[in-house]
């Protein structure tokens, strides 16, 4: 199976267009355990590539006997961003897909998006909130953006598994809008490890919601920011929202337990979630 545009199929008419996307140079942003990621540009027009080429059979069975999912190809992130779009959550357009091959070890294939210009990631934007704090409406409504956009994937069985606010990136086209007249475009970017299921269980929900808790904690954040996300969240009043003490005890507990992580891994870093 391969979808790509148009015009591309016509400029590699007769060449095999696996061997020439695979073959495509330009900014390597990784290269490791069978996953190239690129930025490259094509007609003028700049494009991020996800080029699997397999993660073999030793990857493949360390990560099961670790009883962790592995990603083996790209239909996970074509198969997500499919489903965002008709939720109505902006993402990464598709530009081109495409599978070739049954061995799930050796497996090639890729997943391609159009470059999003003009937007800055929640976690750039809010980074110096904690000195600079923001006006009111804006943190609000950037609070209910993110808290529906969870609650959307949640109740219709997708989660993250890297819900971190740097995956969250701010659409500056048409401006800030300080005053809260309008909803902040956000897009949700980093698809490649969705989950996608009939229903989204409550421990996947926890560790999504722990993520977000987590790399927001040096933003400045009040009590009443974090009740507000709860009570959008949940879509209730805050009484009825915390009734889930045992959920909100596992997100706050995960969260924590995240901190504490990286802050040994990276003792003189800051927050930053891109490493």
């Amino acid at each position: 199976m391969i979808v790509v545009p148009e015009e591309w199929a016509k400029r590699w008419e007769g060449k095999d267009i696996f061997d020439m996307l695979f073959a495509l140079k330009g900014k390597v942003y990784r290269n490791k355990e069978g996953r190239r990621t690129i930025r490259f540009t094509i007609n003028g027009k700049n494009y991020f590539g996800k080029f699997h080429s397999g993660i073999g059979w030793k990857d493949l069975f360390k990560n099961l006997f670790q009883f962790r999912l592995p990603v083996i190809g790209a239909q996970n992130e074509w198969t997500a961003i499919r489903k965002l779009e008709k939720l109505g959550i902006k993402t990464t357009p598709l530009a081109g897909y495409g599978k070739r091959g049954i061995n799930p070890a050796k497996m090639q294939s890729f997943v391609i998006t159009e470059e999003l210009t003009d937007t800055i990631s929640l976690e750039d934007f809010c980074r110096d909130w904690q000195k600079l704090p923001p006006p009111y409406v804006l943190k609000k409504s950037l609070i209910t953006k993110v808290a529906e956009t969870a609650r959307i994937l949640h109740e219709n069985g997708m989660n993250h598994r890297d819900l971190y606010i740097c995956h969250f990136l701010l659409d500056l086209s048409s401006g800030i809008d300080r005053d809260g007249g309008k909803k902040p475009d956000l897009h949700l970017i980093d698809l490649h490890r969705v989950q996608c299921r009939r229903y989204t269980p409550v421990r996947w929900k926890a560790k999504d919601i722990a993520a977000l808790y987590f790399s927001s904690m040096d933003i400045g954040l009040t009590n009443r920011d974090i009740l507000r996300f709860i009570r959008v969240y949940m879509k209730t009043d805050i009484k009825s929202a915390l009734k889930e003490k045992i959920f909100w005890s596992k997100v706050e507990k995960r969260g924590k337990a995240f901190y504490s992580e990286f802050k040994r891994k990276y003792p003189d870093s800051s927050l930053s979630f891109e490493k």
